[in-house]
């Protein structure tokens, strides 16, 4: 479901929204928070705009360098408008239980932050998870209660070692969500990774400034090894703490683990869209835009989208990374026939010898914002263009279509 064009943060996997604005959500209260910046690329900024607001301060990556390069630009980008800034720092595709939890301990572990310490969040570890790297507590900060020294940082461990690390009891899994100050982050890259560090310079020094986004310059910017903040900096800096939190967190990262974090029904079945489950246990079963029906079956993922379907035994849905490299090229992981926003959805009739044409369903007092040179035909429901009833029309660039009622559109180009 995750495609070139839709990535897993703007699919709402785990409720009705997506996963980043979830995640915009946990920072709302603008007593604590500034408005939340996204670092994106170039692809998805639209995207963002669409789930946040055409308002949302962007960051555009002109190419993909990894999360030091991008943290990197954050930083500095905060700093530019505060030299005293900390800054909170979420992947947008985690799901998290309780956010107040992760909320509380930000305001717990501020105090370090502001000490110069550069602070991670540690997942309690409820299981010998081998996909998940580890962080070794330490001694407690006495300035900030609840938060410790980071001993060590551990790779992705095979399972002896994960059960050894889970008996132990002092580790916690590297949530990869942090908080520092941007001065204390712009010195631990500049000790740790210049070349980093130098190359964000140079990009944020010739930056661009269009309407809410800040487009970092594509060339200085190529110039940045591309590396994680874990290697880049967190393993190595001297004053790195982790605070253990427990907020019901998984990043997602696979259909099992969907799976536990969705309430399965009285025969151990998670279900989404058009399913028809007879005999059927322990399964995962998710229909985009199909029916989708089974019989007799236990344990499996099934996955049933127009254009691809997945099916795996429980426990080998990460194996589906092999799947994606023997499909590499395919259009097929470009972007999905069926793709839902927040007026509706859009399903691609067509897209080939130089026409696409698109089945949009816009819902009830929702608008559809269409670009220059576009046709649109009123199938079902009640539209107007410019507060006139349309049935088919030349569109002007930007011009919008509004649904008084539900309505279902061709749109052609």
């Amino acid at each position: 479901m995750s495609r070139a064009a839709l990535p897993k943060q703007m699919l709402a996997l785990t409720g009705t929204a997506t996963m980043l604005r979830q995640t915009a959500a946990r920072v709302a209260d603008a007593a604590m928070f500034h408005p939340p910046m996204v670092v994106t690329g170039t692809g998805q900024a639209e995207q963002v705009r669409e789930a946040l607001g055409a308002d949302t301060p962007l960051l555009i990556e002109p190419l993909a360098r990894n999360t030091a390069p991008a943290i990197a630009l954050a930083t500095l980008a905060a700093l530019a408008r505060d030299p005293d800034a900390l800054l909170l720092v979420m992947p947008s595709d985690h799901q998290l239980q309780d956010p107040g939890v992760l909320i509380a301990a930000v305001t717990t572990a501020s105090a370090a932050a502001r000490d110069g310490w550069l602070v991670t969040f540690g997942i309690r570890a409820a299981a010998p998870e081998t996909g998940y790297g580890y962080i070794h507590r330490g001694d407690a900060i006495a300035a900030a209660p609840g938060v410790f020294t980071a001993r060590a940082f551990i790779e992705k461990p095979d399972r002896a070692r994960a059960q050894a690390l889970l008996a132990d009891g002092g580790h916690s899994w590297n949530s990869g969500i942090f908080l520092f100050s941007g001065q204390a982050m712009r010195a631990a890259l500049a000790t740790h990774a210049p070349a980093v560090l130098a190359a964000a310079e140079g990009a944020m020094a010739a930056a661009q400034q269009v309407g809410q986004a800040l487009h970092a310059d594509a060339a200085a910017f190529a110039a940045s090894p591309s590396i994680s903040i874990d290697h880049a900096v967190f393993e190595h800096a001297e004053r790195v703490a982790v605070c253990p939190i427990d907020p019901g967190w998984s990043d997602i990262g696979s259909w099992d683990a969907l799976h536990a974090e969705r309430s399965a029904d009285a025969a151990g079945n998670v279900s989404n869209g058009r399913v028809l489950a007879r005999d059927t246990n322990g399964c995962l079963l998710r229909a985009e835009g199909v029916v989708l029906a089974t019989i007799g079956v236990n344990n499996l993922n099934i996955i049933a989208t127009p254009d691809a379907v997945l099916v795996t035994a429980r426990g080998r849905s990460q194996d589906v990374r092999d799947i994606i490299a023997d499909l590499a090229g395919d259009p097929v992981l470009a972007r999905p026939i069926i793709r839902h926003h927040d007026w509706g959805d859009a399903h691609i009739v067509h897209d080939g010898d130089g026409l696409a044409v698109r089945r949009c369903r816009v819902e009830a007092g929702h608008a559809l914002r269409l670009s220059a040179d576009q046709r649109v035909m009123l199938l079902s429901g009640a539209a107007t263009l410019d507060a006139v009833a349309m049935t088919i029309g030349v569109l002007a660039g930007g011009e919008t279509v509004d649904a008084a009622s539900a309505a279902t559109l061709l749109v052609f180009g």
